[in-house]
């Protein structure tokens, strides 16, 4: 049994048409489970950044009609406004992509302070590292 008949047995026959749904769906749940199951902060930034990925994918797909033109210039007053596209959905995705990229880079610097902090990356270190702070403090 080949890839594609594999592929069609799980997803069905419209799985080929709506691929970019399930490709965003896959980036979603491959960065939410790096941010379960991964104690390095550095792989939770990266699987922050690929969920990202997976959501701007989704929103571009449902924003995106075949056959439609882009609201610039020209004559805009039709009667045939179908066909043109929405300009909403793509700006959202811009606005989107710049803010996560702002999270990102905080996060990466405050992972940076962390690091020359507690000398790891590792969350569980880093508790039990200030967990013994703590108790010391008492």
């Amino acid at each position: 049994m080949n890839t594609i008949n594999i592929f069609l047995s799980l997803f069905g026959e419209n799985a080929i048409a709506n691929y970019v749904y399930i490709v965003s769906f896959l980036l979603f749940a491959i960065g939410f489970s790096m941010l379960l199951f991964h104690h390095n902060l550095i792989k939770k930034i990266i699987g922050m950044d690929i969920m990202d990925s997976g959501v701007y994918l989704f929103l571009t797909a449902m924003g995106y009609y075949r056959e439609t033109l882009a609201p610039i210039g020209g004559d805009l007053v039709t009667n045939d406004i179908p066909n043109y596209s929405n300009p909403i959905p793509p700006g959202l995705v811009l606005t989107g992509i710049v803010v996560s990229v702002s999270v990102s880079a905080i996060m990466l610097a405050l992972a940076i302070r962390l690091y020359k902090k507690y000398h790891t990356l590792e969350l569980d270190k880093i508790f039990m590292f200030e967990k013994k702070q703590h108790d010391l403090e008492k």
